[in-house]
C-alpha cells in the first residue's frame, strides 16, 4: 500500500511530523453510544478507536501456536468493532486514518496461502463430481477485513483511496483468488469488481492483470481455484462494452476466452465462460464464426462430460450467429455433431441427437443440404445398425424421419451414395485380401521348392 504523497499543509506540515493516532481520530469523528445508552465523549471514542487500531496492526494469524482461541476471538471482536465504527462514520476518514486502515488490511489479507490439499484436483477432477472447498480457519476474521475494505471502496473518494489501492495492492489482491476457500473468493470477487467499477483509471491495468492470470492458467499450470470467479467479473465487464467492440476486446475473446475451452478443468468454470463468450457474439454476431471454429479446434477426444457441455454451448451459439455465416459453418458443425451422435457414450449421443430439435440449428443445416446430408445420413444409418443403446437407436430413428421429411429425394440419394461407397469399399477390401492371399500362396510355393531342393555347398579344389 502506498502512502499519501500530496498531504495538505494543515494536517501533514513539517511541524506535525510527530502526529499521533490520537490527533488523527480527533478530526471530525462522530459520537457513538456507550453500552449504558449514554453518548460517549469524543475523547473516549477516540481512545476506543486507537485501542482497536493498535491491536489490529499486528499480523493476525490463526495458526500462531502462541495464540489461544480466546485471543483469536478477541482480535475478531476488535475488528468487528472497527468495522462498526467505520460504518457509523458520517464524514470521510482522514488520510492518516486511511493509511493505518490500509496497513491493517494488508497485514491481514496478504499472507501465504496454504498448499492445495490435493494438488492435482484442480486439473484432473472427476467428471461427475465438484471440487471440494477447503475452508480457512481464519475466515471469521478475514470476512470482517474484506467487509472493511469493501466499505472503504464504496464510501471513500477514489482520488483519495488510489494512494493506497495501487498496482502492487491490486496484484496482491488478485493473487488471493487462488484461495481454496469459496467464501473468500466470493468476497474477493465483490471487492475486486467494486474497485473496477469505481477506479476507472485502473481498469486497463486490472483487465491486463486478469488476462495474465488466465493465460498462465491455460498455457502453464492449469491449476487455479478462482477461474470461475474471475470469469464472473469478466462477464459483467463484457456486458458493459460498447458496440462496435474495440480491437483489444476482440483479441481477448480470441486469445484468452477461446483458449480456455482446451483445459482439463473446463467443467469448473464452463458456465461463466459460456456467458462471457455469448456476450461477445450477441454484441457482434460476426464473431460467432470465430468462436465456433475455435471450440471445434479444441474439441475433447476422451472427456465425455466436456463434450456434453460443448454441445450445449454450440447449440446456444447458433441462436446468435449471423445468418450470413450459416452456410460456411453448417458442414463443420454438423460433422462434429454427427461424430457425437455416433459416440459409444449414450449421454453424448443423446445430447447430440437432441440438437436436431433446435429450429435454428435445423435452419442453419438447411442452408447447405447438399454438403451436409451425406454426412448426416451416414451417421444416422451407423447408429441404427450398430449402436448398443436402445434409447439412442430410438432417438436416431426419430431424427431420421425428420430429415427424410425435409428432403426425401436428397435423403434417398445420400443413402444410395452411402451404399455405393460401402459396396466399393467392400470390393476394394476383397481385392486387397485376394492380393495378399496370392502373395501368401507364392511365398508358400517358393518355400516348399527350397525345402525340396536345398542349395549344394560349393567345394574349392586344391
Amino acid at each position: 500500500m502506498a502512502s499519501h504523497r500530496n498531504q495538505t499543509p494543515t494536517t501533514f506540515s513539517p511541524k506535525k511530523n510527530s502526529i499521533t493516532l490520537q490527533n488523527l481520530f480527533e478530526q471530525d469523528l462522530p459520537t457513538f453510544p456507550c453500552s449504558n445508552g449514554n453518548v460517549s465523549s469524543p475523547k473516549s471514542v477516540n481512545e476506543d478507536i486507537l485501542s482497536v487500531i493498535s491491536y489490529c496492526s499486528s499480523v493476525l494469524t490463526s495458526v500462531d501456536p502462541s495464540e489461544s482461541p480466546s485471543q483469536q476471538d478477541f482480535k475478531r471482536i476488535q475488528l468487528s468493532k472497527l468495522l462498526a465504527i467505520i460504518k457509523s462514520s458520517k464524514k470521510p476518514l482522514s488520510y492518516g486514518v486511511l493509511e493505518h486502515l490500509a496497513s491493517i488490511i494488508s497485514l491481514n489479507l496478504f499472507r501465504p496461502l496454504p498448499a492445495p490439499a490435493n494438488p492435482s484436483a484442480l486439473a484432473d477432477w472427476p467428471d461427475d463430481e465438484d471440487p471440494i472447498s477447503t475452508f480457512s480457519p481464519m475466515w471469521s476474521r478475514l470476512q470482517i477485513v474484506y467487509e472493511i475494505l469493501l466499505r472503504l471502496v464504496m464510501t471513500t473518494d477514489p482520488n483519495v483511496l488510489k494512494e493506497y489501492i495501487d498496482h502492487p495492492f491490486l496484484l496482491k489482491l488478485l493473487s488471493l483468488f487462488q484461495s481454496e476457500d469459496t467464501r473468500e473468493r466470493e468476497s474477493l470477487k465483490n471487492v475486486y469488481h467494486k474497485i473496477y467499477s469505481k477506479f476507472t483509471g485502473e481498469r486497463s491495468f486490472m483487465r491486463k492483470s486478469m488476462n495474465d492470470v488466465l493465460l498462465n492458467y491455460v498455457f502453464e499450470t492449469e491449476k487455479h481455484a478462482g477461474i470461475a470467479e474471475l470469469l464472473e467479473i469478466w462477464g459483467t465487464i463484457i456486458n458493459g462494452f460498447t458496440v462496435p467492440l474495440k480491437e483489444e476486446h476482440k483479441l481477448f475473446l480470441m486469445r484468452v476466452l477461446i483458449s480456455l475451452h482446451k483445459t482439463k478443468g473446463l467443467q469448473m468454470y464452463h458456465r461463466q465462460l459460456a456467458y462471457c463468450v455469448s456476450q461477445f457474439v450477441q454484441k457482434e454476431p460476426m464473431l460467432g464464426g470465430i468462436v465456433v471454429r475455435g471450440i471445434l479446434r479444441y474439441w475433447p477426444l476422451t472427456n465425455c462430460q466436456k463434450e456434453i457441455l460443448l454441445i450445449g454451448q454450440l447449440e446456444d451459439l447458433v441462436e446468435n450467429l449471423d445468418p450470413n455465416h450459416y452456410r460456411n459453418l453448417a458442414l463443420p458443425l454438423c460433422t462434429q455433431i454427427t461424430k457425437c451422435i455416433n459416440s459409444w457414450n449414450s449421454q453424448v449421443a443423446e445430447r447430440a441427437l437432441y440438437v436436431w430439435n433446435n429450429e435454428q440449428f435445423v435452419r442453419m443445416a438447411s442452408t447447405a443440404m447438399v454438403e451436409v446430408f451425406p454426412v448426416i445420413v451416414q451417421g444416422m444409418e451407423m447408429n441404427l445398425r450398430w449402436h448398443w443403446s436402445k434409447s439412442v437407436r430410438q432417438l436416431t430413428e426419430s431424427v431420421k424421419l425428420m430429415l427424410e421429411d425435409m428432403d426425401p429425394v436428397l435423403y434417398s440419394k445420400s443413402l444410395q451414395d452411402m451404399e455405393a461407397r460401402e459396396s466399393a469399399s467392400r470390393e476394394k477390401d476383397l481385392k486387397r485380401r485376394q492380393r495378399w492371399q496370392m502373395i501368401d500362396e507364392m511365398a508358400a510355393t517358393k518355400t516348399q521348392f527350397l525345402n525340396l531342393n536345398p542349395p549344394q555347398s560349393l567345394c574349392v579344389s586344391n
